[in-house]
């Protein structure tokens, strides 16, 4: 089975098994106020995160490198806001891995990011325009 089919299928099963564990615990207005506190939680610390990773990128740029790990942690926070307003507990909490600095950090170790400068490699080479040639 095709994995992107049975995630669509499992992530809402266990979204609504942990709805019921915990709402049984505390409570349901207590559970609804806890999805929506940790989706404005979520929201505002990825602009905040995401401020941060568009300063960084800025600063590579004026480097002249690339900003390659910018780049993938931009998309890594436009994820993980998404799962932060996606209503689940599971999701916020893959959401909120993804977030922090840190353990995006871990997540993208195994990744190489060249940001080599490419001030000095040039291709030296000569044209000629082949229509004046008779």
């Amino acid at each position: 089975m095709n994995t992107v089919i049975l995630s669509i299928i499992l992530i809402p099963i266990i979204e609504i098994y942990l709805f019921i564990k915990i709402g049984s615990q505390i409570g349901a207005f207590n559970t609804i106020s806890l999805i929506f506190l940790t989706a404005i939680i979520g929201i505002y610390y990825a602009k905040y995160e995401g401020l941060n990773t568009l300063r960084s990128a800025f600063n590579q740029i004026v480097k002249n490198e690339l900003p390659i790990y910018e780049i993938i942690s931009g998309a890594a926070l436009a994820f993980a806001s998404v799962l932060m307003i996606l209503p689940g507990f599971l999701t916020d909490l893959f959401g909120l891995i993804l977030i922090f600095p840190l353990t995006r950090k871990l997540l993208f170790k195994n990744i190489k990011f060249n940001n080599h400068k490419n001030k000095n490699k040039f291709i030296d080479g000569e044209s000629e325009d082949l229509d004046d040639k008779n």
